[in-house]
């Protein structure tokens, strides 16, 4: 697994960005959600809720009522304030009393509801006119129904105004948004929020701003503008709180003169609609969408924010890919979770300062998941090295060597680099007698064991001064210093292992002759100078080796170590190498020699130091 294939991801969060489907977009929504019921509640006093609930039934009977006893109970709020019906009187009273309730609503400023129907309904003239700003027609954009359900008209002339409550529900059901305005057949229709406040403050009319991308904005000329989405729905805003009163049980003197009386249903059975903040009555979420259009508070998401959090998305996503390649786990890490809570908070601030939705939930489960694919894939390289590592070295190197190539695999020079180091080359001598014990009395595993039994411990002594173990060639052995770890005494340390080992195996010589076997010995061959060390082969598959002279030069001492071409010196080391040894150390020269491939004459010693062997 490679870190780009997190950039794999990243790409694809941007598709799915792009392509919002289902689960995509009702996560955004549901943030926007929780914004609206952190926000803090505001008390309004302007409008008062006239609830027809279970003690309104009970006191004027089953519902629908006759119109008479609508109209009692309407006369009880006081005269002078606005109200307005969330009530769909589209049908003449089947007792005939609609002129008593007509009669009623003349003494309010009224206005009654109207509702989006599949019916094509007869044109009857509006209250109020449309002024659309910019040159193409709001119908163009608004939410077109066949027709729209009118208040019957004896009703209607009664009343100052209608609207419409129709609403815009978002794919899972919730209204967040509402329609400002409608057209049926092309004609315009306030809604009923917005006729609400036109009466209230006494305009005639009411303005559309339209351009080439939508509707921008609504308002009653003396407000600010209702800034819209471009089919003229406007997130509605759901913090508001309202005093609450039964239509059964007015009493005149506890109501503010000047008051905006919504009446509504609310007994059992009542049509819920689903929220931001849960589940309200319809005359609650027309009170809230009264509200935002009196305050201007309102909610804001322009179109062209998604290009911004795609922007924002893919530079976030390439910085966490960057640090994540340049740095430390624990700083990308660190770093990561700066940019999400950031970007967490830019949203909640930049909604409570300024009322703009910003959408951070995609983007943070991008970064998210960003961030793990690409530690994950950090994670597992970094695991396939030290496992690596462990396989190629930990049988070649002290487990505390091992341990600090794994925790820093950059001592790993991969790809190889020139350095000087020593070499040791041993092999066993005599071989063939012991073979030929072995073979007379048909033990080969013997054989084994006695050669696994004398390498173990000739490696041991390597590993312990700090050598790696290159590999095993039947009986003999390959070994380096100063890599993969350095060793500024490389030299020493070499020639300590060669003495060593010669100390070894004539202690060996005596436990094997007890045993009955023949003698064992071995000759050893160090050699220091300049080679090729690192990867052969490739990052993910590498044989870490040595290549160079002074490798083979170390091999042919130990050749005429082991063939007694040197009588007596079973270790030989080069000049190069006895250069580099201190004075503990003392050396006693050969002579000059000549190998195979090489013009240039060698001298070589023996070194001469006394050591105790555990």
């Amino acid at each position: 697994m490679k870190l780009w294939h997190a950039g794999i991801t990243l790409i694809l969060c941007l598709s799915i960005k792009i392509w919002d489907p289902f689960l995509v977009e009702v996560s955004r929504l549901n943030f926007f959600d929780y914004l609206q019921r952190s926000h803090e509640q505001i008390k309004s006093d302007q409008i008062v809720l006239v609830d027809i609930d279970e003690k309104s039934i009970q006191k004027y009977g089953q519902w629908p009522w006759p119109r008479e006893d609508l109209a009692e109970a309407l006369s009880g709020i006081p005269q002078g304030n606005l109200l307005g019906l969330t009530l769909i009187l589209s049908e003449k009273d089947r007792f005939n009393t609609d002129d008593i309730l007509s009669q009623t609503l003349l003494q309010y400023p009224s206005i009654l509801s109207t509702a989006p129907t599949n019916q094509i309904q007869t044109e009857r003239e509006l209250h109020v006119g449309t002024a659309t700003l910019g040159r193409i027609p709001a119908q163009e954009y608004t939410l077109d129904y066949p027709g729209i359900l009118l208040p019957i008209k004896e009703l209607s002339n009664a009343s100052m105004g209608y609207g419409s409550i129709s609403s815009a529900p978002d794919v899972d059901g919730v209204t967040r948004r509402l329609p400002v305005v409608v057209s049926a057949n092309k004609k315009i229709y306030p809604s009923f929020a917005l006729e609400v406040v036109r009466v209230a403050v006494g305009d005639i009319s009411y303005q559309l701003k339209t351009d080439e991308t939508g509707i921008l904005w609504a308002r009653v000329p003396k407000f600010n503008p209702v800034y819209t989405t471009f089919d003229g729905t406007v997130y509605n805003t759901y913090w508001n709180s309202f005093e609450r009163i039964s239509l059964g049980e007015i009493q005149a003197e506890t109501i503010s003169p000047g008051s905006i009386m919504i009446v509504g249903p609310t007994f059992e059975g009542t049509n819920i609609i689903s929220t931001s903040v849960g589940g309200m009555y319809p005359h609650d979420v027309q009170a809230n969408l009264i509200k935002t259009i009196i305050d201007g508070t309102t909610i804001k998401r322009p179109p062209e924010y998604i290009v911004y959090e795609l922007l924002g998305m893919l530079l976030i996503g390439l910085l966490i890919l960057g640090l994540l390649k340049v740095a430390p786990i624990f700083i990308s890490g660190a770093s990561f979770l700066v940019l999400t809570s950031g970007t967490i908070i830019f949203a909640i601030n930049t909604f409570n300062t300024k009322y703009l939705l910003v959408d951070p939930v995609i983007p943070v489960l991008t970064f998210l998941l960003v961030f793990a694919h690409g530690a994950f894939a950090q994670f597992y390289t970094q695991f396939k090295l030290r496992q690596q590592i462990q396989k190629q070295f930990g049988t070649y190197l002290s487990p505390d060597m091992v341990k600090m190539l794994q925790k820093d695999p950059s001592l790993l020079k991969l790809g190889g680099e020139r350095k000087e180091m020593s070499f040791l080359f041993m092999d066993i001598v005599g071989f063939t007698p012991i073979s030929e014990y072995y073979k007379n009395n048909d033990d080969p595993e013997g054989l084994v064991e006695l050669v696994n039994e004398f390498l173990d411990a000739m490696t041991k002594i390597i590993l312990a001064n700090g050598g790696t173990i290159d590999k095993y060639m039947g009986d003999c052995i390959m070994a380096f210093w100063n890599a993969p770890l350095p060793c500024e005494n490389h030299a020493e340390m070499a020639v300590k292992s060669a003495i060593e080992i010669e100390a070894k195996t004539n202690e060996l010589k005596d436990v094997y002759k007890a045993r009955g076997l023949p003698d064992i010995n071995v000759g050893t061959g160090v050699n220091t100078g300049d080679c090729i060390v690192g990867n052969m082969g490739s990052e993910t598959r590498f044989d870490y080796s040595v290549i160079g002279d002074a490798v083979n030069l170390a091999a042919r001492l130990e050749a005429k170590a082991a063939r007694h071409e040197l009588i007596d010196y079973k270790t030989v080391i080069s000049s190069m190498t006895a250069d580099q040894l201190s004075d503990s150390y003392q050396l006693k020269e050969i002579g000059d020699i000549t190998v195979k491939g090489k013009t240039d004459v060698i001298k070589i010693f023996y070194p001469g130091f006394k050591i105790t062997v555990d």
